[in-house]
């Protein structure tokens, strides 16, 4: 058994496997296994005892979700059912579910198969970013192998389960992580978040019983079903099972996507990208992506898993570390993200349409030493008026002013001296 379920088969290359090359190194074991010995109540208790919880950034409980959508399915009555699968992958920082589609897209055809008759769905669409050509392609032609090889179509493997699935590709938005907003977007319409109730579970896609899913987590379902829960379990430093896939950019010697057990530090993730760039200190770290509040030095010994980040004040996110140095300006980055949510705002609600992009050039100017006090006051006054979750009509608007909340709370002293035309950071 690996001791990383997710990326251990990966090739050196990152190469796609061929189907047979697949199922040499055990491919769809699983699926059989789900298939043969497991009602789809029984896998969604192994997938609950295993504590598996969503990796798209919510975390939440993967086993609740797909109870959901059985719930929601007998309400609906017949008809068809869908899984979506999430690979959008917008957050900045985040670049795990990348590797999985190109390198692994068997795995998450395997999982997102076991989740499918786990919750009853007819189809499997996988959304994909338009820029992760090379992953839509792979996943292609895997859907292609397992469908001439009887693992997806009709009559699965003798089980009498049906399913079908493909790749939609997506002009790529960040607000597409929202899981009603995706929906909306597979239906061709303008991608902006809808209103709830009723959730996905009970009327999505084309009005009928919907569960969305991220890649990472439906590729972790494999190794769930394949080895027991207990194994998936003991994989992790926490109560949140299993491993996590870790990205770490920034001001690092070597940026890259590292498999660790659930609840590793940022020393530990750290050391392993080979410390801070050029020797440098650490000023701070964003634990999460591009969304979520700032650790420092005091934080590098949190466990990362959901619920130690939000405890110590951040979010686990999609596990995408953010590295700062002692000479990277936090208004800067700060900066950087803002520009990046106001562009991304579907445009649906007034905080998020008109009040991003003003903070955004409020943060210029203070970057370019043109600010005012008043500035930082109405900057105050956003976070404090809108960044509260339930301000917005969803939740970007939050997460964009989470970075803002937290550098004003941690950094407001490089803040101010960005008044008098210099950034202190770095100065001796």
């Amino acid at each position: 058994m690996s001791d990383k379920p997710l990326t251990g088969r990966a090739r050196a290359d990152r190469q796609p496997h061929s189907l047979a090359a697949w199922r040499g190194l055990g491919g769809y074991a699983a699926l059989s296994l789900a298939l043969k010995r497991h009602s789809p109540e029984a896998i969604i208790a192994m997938v609950e005892a295993a504590g598996l919880r969503g990796r798209g950034g919510a975390g939440f409980p993967t086993a609740n979700k797909w109870r959901f959508m059985r719930t929601g399915s007998e309400r609906a009555g017949p008809g068809a059912r869908y899984l979506c699968v999430n690979g959008d992958e917008t957050e900045p920082g985040s670049f795990k579910d990348r590797l999985l589609m190109e390198a692994l897209p068997h795995q998450l055809i395997e999982g997102a198969t076991i989740a499918a008759y786990a919750i009853g769905a007819t189809e499997v669409i996988i959304l994909v970013r338009d820029e992760y050509r090379a992953a839509a392609a792979a996943l292609s032609r895997a859907i292609a192998e397992a469908e001439a090889a009887g693992l997806l179509g009709r009559d699965i493997l003798g089980s009498g389960f049906d399913l079908t699935m493909r790749v939609h590709a997506s002009a790529g938005r960040y607000i597409v992580g929202e899981e009603t907003a995706l929906i909306a977007a597979i239906e061709g319409e303008r991608p902006v978040p809808r209103h709830r109730p009723p959730y996905p579970a009970v009327s999505g896609l084309w009005g009928r019983p919907t569960t969305v899913n991220n890649v990472e987590t439906l590729s972790s379902v494999p190794s769930i079903i394949e080895n027991g829960a207990e194994w998936y379990r003991s994989l992790s430093f926490t109560d949140e099972g299993g491993t996590k896939l870790y990205g770490i950019s920034g001001c690092v010697e070597r940026p890259q996507l590292i498999e660790a057990p659930m609840g590793s530090t940022a020393r530990e993730l750290l050391h392993r990208a080979g410390g801070i760039r050029n020797g440098r200190g650490l000023l701070a770290f964003q634990p999460g992506g591009g969304a979520t509040a700032f650790f420092e030095k005091a934080e590098l010994d949190v466990p990362l898993d959901f619920t130690s980040t939000k405890k110590a004040g951040s979010s686990l996110g999609t596990g995408a570390l953010i590295v700062l140095d002692d000479r990277a300006c936090p208004v800067a980055a700060i900066g950087r993200h803002m520009r990046f949510y106001a562009r991304e705002s579907c445009g649906l609600c007034t905080p998020c349409r008109d009040g991003l992009p003003w903070v955004s050039k409020l943060l210029d100017a203070l970057e370019a030493g043109k600010g005012t006090q008043g500035d930082i006051e109405v900057l105050h006054q956003h976070v404090a008026l809108s960044g509260p979750s339930g301000r917005s009509y969803c939740d970007l608007n939050t997460g964009a002013l989470t970075p803002l909340r937290s550098g004003l709370e941690r950094f407001g002293d490089i803040f101010t001296a960005h008044l008098q035309g210099f950034c202190p950071v770095g100065r001796a």
